[in-house]
């Protein structure tokens, strides 16, 4: 169990986050993955706009928002 998580979970060599979540590979960010990632923590994708939290040592997928652009990255 990578950082006491029940959740498989790998780093690519272009250091995204994958998980695999009902048999899916689905993938969980780059800066934004917490690191290390504690129970409780919860965090945006903003490429996918999907939404994650820990929750019993699981990363759950809560949904999906609408991903908001700074005004200053425009």
């Amino acid at each position: 169990m990578a950082y006491n998580l029940k959740t498989r979970i790998w780093q690519t060599g272009a250091l995204d986050w994958w998980a695999m979540l009902e048999d899916e590979d689905v993938y969980l960010g780059s800066r934004e993955f917490p690191l290390p990632p504690e129970e409780g923590d919860e965090w945006h994708v903003k490429k996918t706009g999907d939404y994650f939290k820990i929750v019993d040592g699981e990363i759950r997928k809560l949904g999906n928002k609408p991903v908001v652009v700074e005004p200053w990255l425009e």
